[in-house]
């Protein structure tokens, strides 16, 4: 397996941990009005990153791959905004995961920012 390979495989891996990790902390959510609102969009949100990631991953054509790259970081910042979100609005107890998943939802877009930018050399 060569070296883009392996990252390409730890980063469909990566997302979609990223995506099951979110549910889990969605289930043990504080209950209020907001929550199921809340936790629908946050779950939409990172499981599409994941999946438009794999989407990306078989591109049939650079601008295929651009077009859904670009889907993978408005989903992977929207899912930021969301777990601040719940982090503002004291939804949750888990203050160590909310902000670890907070970090892994900034990093991925980050990564994924670069390759959207890398696609036209911008």
């Amino acid at each position: 397996m060569t070296k883009k390979e392996l990252f390409i495989k730890n980063l469909k891996n990566r997302t979609k941990k990223f995506a099951v990790d979110i549910i889990a902390l969605c289930d043990i959510l504080k209950n209020s009005k907001a929550t199921p609102v809340v936790t629908y969009q946050l779950i939409k949100s990172s499981s599409s990153t994941g999946a438009n990631y794999r989407a990306a991953c078989r591109a049939r054509s650079k601008s295929e791959f651009f077009s859904k790259i670009c889907i993978v970081v408005e989903e992977a910042d929207e899912s930021e905004y969301w777990l601040e979100i719940i982090k503002e609005a004291n939804l949750s107890n888990k203050k160590e995961e909310l902000m670890r998943l907070t970090k892994e939802a900034n990093e991925i877009t980050k990564i994924m920012t670069k390759a959207k930018n890398s696609t036209y050399g911008k």
